[in-house]
């Protein structure tokens, strides 16, 4: 039993000085130029120190150091790290891969064959149409009843002078409101038409006469156009 206690108190020594020996640490005075962006208490941390100290050594005032600056560090703490034999790398065997197989080149494609050619067809000349002539709008002289008055007088105006009938109805409403024989006194103008060159005469007669002058002086007869 005390030989067991014994072995037991020797291998937790060893193991304990293991442990330390990788975490040994000098305490030693360090010199340390200040780089950009350092502060005195960084420094202070990483050497596990005192801002006090640092600045008691150097004679700092308002912890004001400049880059460059060379600084001792009083009784620094720098960690000593047990040196470690780097692993020797691992090699993996070379992948071996197999040998991609080309597709055959493949054959080039028998020219198509030309089609034949063909003449193009003589295209067909088709004759115009023929437009027929619109369908005459002029209503048919009919014959003179008596009873037709209206519709023969204007059928037969229109017909022989293209004007419409229904400018010559305006026309004879304003000279005779459809009178055939009525004269004016003032200056003898005579009928529907109220023509200044006859005297008399019938219906047709009228009609005729103002064919005549329409043909002569155009609607200005009438004062129109």
């Amino acid at each position: 039993m005390k030989k067991l206690l014994t072995t037991i108190l020797t291998t937790s020594a060893a193991t304990v000085g293991l442990l330390m020996a990788g975490t040994l640490s000098a305490n030693a005075d360090v010199t340390y130029t200040v780089k950009k962006g350092d502060c005195v208490w960084a420094i202070s941390q990483e050497y596990k120190t005192t801002i006090e100290s640092i600045e008691t050594a150097n004679n700092i005032h308002g912890h004001l150091i400049l880059p460059g600056q060379q600084l001792r560090i009083p009784g620094a703490t720098a960690p000593v790290t047990a040196t470690q034999t780097p692993a020797a790398p691992v090699t993996s065997a070379p992948v071996q891969t197999a040998p991609v197989q080309q597709a055959p080149a493949a054959t080039p494609a028998q020219p198509a064959e030309t089609p034949a050619v063909t003449a193009p067809a003589t295209p067909v000349e088709t004759a115009p149409a023929q437009t027929s002539e619109p369908a005459a709008t002029t209503p048919a002289p009919e014959t003179y009843t008596g009873g037709n008055l209206q519709s023969y007088v204007l059928g037969q105006m229109q017909s022989r002078t293209g004007v419409s009938a229904s400018t010559w109805d305006h026309i004879i409403n304003r000279e005779s409101n459809w009178q055939p024989h009525v004269v004016n006194g003032a200056s003898g103008a005579y009928g529907l038409f109220q023509n200044i060159h006859i005297s008399g005469g019938s219906v047709q007669q009228q009609i005729d006469a103002a064919v005549n002058l329409y043909h002569a002086q155009g609607m200005q007869a009438w004062a129109l156009y």
